[in-house]
């Protein structure tokens, strides 16, 4: 007898990381993407969804007082695959924010693939920041056309990136971002120097950046000086920020 073929997975939503009482009370919302392989019909494995899970919190207390809620994106695939589906996945988190919390601000934040995804799916019209940590952008290596970058425009775009990252070429992602900022000027991009692909080396500086980045986005709040600066300098400088030791610990205007 025939095995009756199963359904293809459904993209879902991590269960919500906040602060207590902030969920009743949400006024912006924070996606993150997970990294992925280049071409995998598999499910996504529970490690992936595990690693975002500090950042998540991170971010969580970070903009607890202003009502963000957090969550993990589920990605119905592992791969990126030929039809993008982290970026349709990361598209579906958006309306899904849409249909939970109503008219609320979103930022998506990715790393590695999920970098990639949250750059195409920046022109969802609910989302108004985009957070790019080691984004993966691989038409260096593939040939392929480069990634467009005209739906940033009206958002805050960071990019942030290890200066050591074996994975992911840094270059690629200042090409991106000088783009980027040709169209709109609200990109600014961070290096990571000696860092790798995972930024752990410097884990508590770019948690912190990521934090900074979001409650400015999301809520208006004032960004440390760095970010106001990256953002206001011309190409090269604002694209090649270096992250400074100590963010987030002494550095707020």
């Amino acid at each position: 007898m025939a095995q009756r073929a199963l359904p293809p997975p459904a993209a879902r939503l991590g269960r919500a990381v906040h602060t207590a009482g902030a969920l009743s009370e949400v006024s912006g919302v924070v996606l993150l993407l997970p990294d992925g392989e280049r071409e995998s019909r598999r499910r996504p494995s529970t490690l992936s969804y595990a690693t975002q899970l500090p950042l998540a919190r991170t971010l969580a207390r970070a903009g607890g007082e202003d009502g963000l809620a957090v969550h993990v994106v589920r990605y119905r695939r592992r791969g990126w695959n030929s039809g993008a589906d982290p970026a349709a996945d990361a598209g579906w988190a958006a309306d899904e924010v849409g249909r939970r919390y109503g008219n609320v601000p979103v930022c998506l934040v990715g790393h590695g693939m999920g970098g990639r995804a949250a750059l195409r799916a920046a022109g969802h019209t609910a989302v108004t920041s985009v957070l790019a940590m080691a984004p993966w952008l691989p038409e260096a290596t593939t040939g392929a056309e480069p990634e467009p970058v005209k739906h940033l425009a009206g958002r805050r775009v960071l990019i942030v990136h290890g200066t050591n990252d074996a994975r992911t070429d840094p270059e690629m992602s200042y090409r991106l971002a000088e783009r980027a900022k040709k169209t709109n000027r609200d990109t600014c991009r961070f290096e990571v120097h000696s860092d790798g692909h995972a930024l752990r080396q410097h884990r508590s500086e770019v948690m912190a950046l990521a934090g900074d980045f979001v409650r400015g986005s999301l809520f208006a709040r004032a960004y440390a000086r760095p970010v106001v600066d990256a953002f206001a300098a011309p190409p090269p400088l604002g694209l090649r920020m270096p992250l400074a030791a100590g963010f987030g610990r002494s550095l707020r205007h």
